[in-house]
């Protein structure tokens, strides 16, 4: 797998000139200071494992299981190599091919991710069964009242997997009290049918923050689109190929595309994503199923209807909305601003919203340390990257922090409430929901 991906990246790796300019944009060599640690060494050890020049190791799974997959390294690369595609591949032939060359820790801990990650995100009653107990657990108080008792304070890593499940929600609720008196020009509620769209609600999206995805539906329909939301969609599979479950993220590529776009339909209105991990996945189906005879076409133009909510607003005549006197910043999801490219629009769409002071967030597109379920399997690494990313956050001074992936608004949420901080983290979709006051 790994040489194929790797043989239909040769012209670009061919012309990498190893210039260096990824090095500077990898948080883990930014750390480390380790060549291995950079995109450019694992690009090495990646190609020397294809080229059967060393054989996959413990060291080797080390260097490429410590990467976020965060994809800065894309955005400066000359010569456009797809770290991301590469990286995915070298982890599904560890995980899935050759398991047995790995130590035995690592191959529990893969058992483990792979229970959870194949057989719960794959059956909608079980997750929802799993989505319920944590919210029952989170809601009873019992989260909030573990974390104020300082019991868990010399066990940073339990005490952080509290703080990431108490913010493991949309705190939109929470904004319409302290935002929702703000004086001002209430904009009409009147509008026309313009646009037909489809909405993919996700898993954890749906699960845990299920205020964001009705906030979505909302600011659509208030701007003139018929939303279409299927009941038979399925996870992305983000989670899964990041994690080297390559196969599983196939299958549930194959239902989404069967589910949005059915042997013989002519649809082609856009697919409304509202979490960058989840919209850089399904803008990905195309070339994980290339080579799929049955699902080739159909996958290619899937992922060409696929778009992220605030790159289609910006597409859009948008409706008044009412003043909002706060001030805000962004933080730019990794899998939005590198992996899809998607920079500016969640910027101007915020900047639409009248009264509201826009205040730029120094290493806004940094990786955060989320990265999936990074922060939980490399905690120790991802609290660095938290800690400046907070500090950054503090120098702002905004009331808001915006951002637009579930992953990473639990684990910043997560790092401001063991910091002590009070600011409101709320999706860009969120905040204008807000602001149009239909919620």
């Amino acid at each position: 797998m790994l040489k194929t991906t790797l043989d239909q990246e040769a012209d670009k790796l061919l012309a990498c000139v190893h210039c260096g300019l990824c090095l500077p944009t990898c948080p883990t060599y930014h750390e480390l200071g380790n060549e291995n640690d950079s995109p450019r060494g694992r690009l090495y050890l990646m190609r020397a494992v294809a080229e059967e020049k060393i054989d996959i190791s413990p060291t080797y799974h080390k260097h490429l299981d410590l990467c976020l997959g965060c994809r800065a390294c894309e955005t400066v690369c000359p010569s456009g190599v797809n770290f991301g595609n590469l990286l995915e591949s070298a982890r599904a032939e560890m995980v899935e091919t050759q398991p047995e060359k790995l130590d035995w820790w690592t191959r529990v801990k893969n058992f483990f991710v792979g229970l959870v990650l194949k057989q719960v995100f794959t059956r909608k009653w079980l997750l929802n069964l799993v989505w319920t107990t944590l919210k029952t657990f989170q809601r009873s108080g019992l989260v909030s009242l573990l974390l104020k008792s300082g019991l868990f304070k010399y066990l940073p890593v339990l005490e952080f997997a509290l703080a990431l499940l108490n913010k493991a929600e949309s705190q939109l609720p929470l904004a319409k009290q302290l935002l929702g008196n703000n004086s001002g020009e209430i904009s009409d509620n009147t509008f026309e049918l313009t646009y037909q769209v489809a909405q993919f609600t996700g898993c954890i999206m749906e699960g845990l923050f299920t205020e964001t995805n009705r906030a979505t539906t909302r600011v659509l329909s208030t701007n003139g689109c018929l939303v279409e939301i299927p009941s038979t969609q399925a996870c992305c599979g983000a989670l899964h190929a990041h994690s080297g479950f390559h196969k599983t993220a196939v299958m549930l590529a194959k239902l989404n595309i069967d589910t949005f776009m059915p042997i013989g339909s002519k649809k082609d209105f856009p697919i409304i994503v509202n979490a960058a991990g989840c919209g850089a996945m399904m803008k990905d189906y195309g070339r994980l199923l290339a080579n799929d005879p049955d699902y080739s076409q159909r996958a290619k133009a899937f992922s060409a209807r696929v778009k992220d909510v605030s790159e289609f607003l910006a597409t859009i005549d948008l409706r008044k909305a009412r003043p909002l006197n706060t001030k805000i910043t962004y933080d730019a999801p990794c899998h939005l601003y590198h992996g899809q490219a998607v920079r500016q629009q969640p910027i101007d769409l915020l900047k639409k919203i009248p009264g509201a002071e826009f205040v730029p967030l120094v290493g806004a597109e940094m990786c955060c340390g989320s990265a999936g379920i990074y922060n939980l399997t490399h905690p120790t690494m991802a609290r660095k990257l938290l800690t400046e990313k907070i500090e950054n956050i503090k120098q702002t001074k905004a009331e808001v922090l915006v951002t637009g992936n579930p992953g990473c608004a639990m684990h910043i949420g997560a790092g401001l409430q063991l910091a002590g901080e009070k600011t409101l983290l709320l999706h860009p979709v969120e905040l204008l929901d807000l602001a149009y006051q239909l919620a």
